[in-house]
């Protein structure tokens, strides 16, 4: 695991550079649905700090038994509206968020004690039917009834492109997500994140600007 993880950051780096980035701007995402508690222990002891999740029943699990650790929780998939308050209460982010009814529930059952919830709006960017996520151009409506919700802070966008093994293709896809991003702070909306780029893509990513990579299979192996 620790190798694994060091040549993982070395790409990273690595793309980082070929775009004039820090690679210290850019947060690697242990995508570890499927994994055990057990192996997201070992990348925490290798340095890893945020984990993401995509089924709330088996997320849960693995919330109380590495409660122990010092670990940042995102909620990456598909939200259903009678699963909102245990990810209101038990993550510090949500990635993809591409309804304003999920986004009104998520701020109303944010405890008080709690910072605010960070979230990002999934962007379905080719218009699959078989993915989540909201039409670019319902974009920014969207965007400016979710920055007025009291207990969320709008950070930035997350899109699951089409699985493009041309590299070319891949930087439109994220220069797209990019420059959406870019249209939404100039119309005066304050975003800093774009949660881009998975095992297959994701140095095209970091080379377009993504803040967070979502990382699983490259960082843990293919799911059992």
């Amino acid at each position: 695991m620790p190798e694994c993880i060091r040549a993982l950051r070395g790409r990273m780096a690595a793309a980082a550079a070929r775009a004039g980035r820090n690679v210290d701007s850019i947060t690697l995402l242990a995508v570890s649905k499927g994994q055990p508690a057990e192996q997201i222990r070992a990348a925490a002891a290798a340095g890893v700090t945020d984990i993401g999740e995509s089924y709330l029943a088996e997320a849960l699990g693995k919330l109380e038994a590495l409660g122990d650790l010092p670990l940042t929780w995102h909620f990456i998939g598909r939200l259903q509206a009678n699963k909102t308050r245990q990810v209101a209460e038990r993550f510090a982010w949500v990635h993809g968020l591409d309804r304003l009814k999920i986004a009104e529930r998520l701020s109303a059952q944010r405890p008080y004690h709690a910072p605010p919830l960070n979230v990002c709006l999934q962007v379905n960017l080719a218009g699959e039917a078989t993915k989540g996520g909201v039409p670019a151009p319902e974009v920014p409506a969207l965007a400016c009834a979710v920055a007025a919700l009291p207990r969320l802070v709008l950070r930035g966008l997350m899109c699951i492109p089409p699985g493009e093994t041309d590299p070319a293709r891949q930087h439109e896809w994220f220069a797209g997500l990019r420059a959406l991003r870019d249209s939404l702070n100039a119309g005066g909306l304050r975003l800093d994140t774009l949660s881009m780029g998975m095992s297959g893509d994701f140095e095209a990513a970091i080379q377009q600007g993504a803040t967070i990579v979502r990382i699983g299979t490259a960082l843990f192996g293919p799911r059992k």
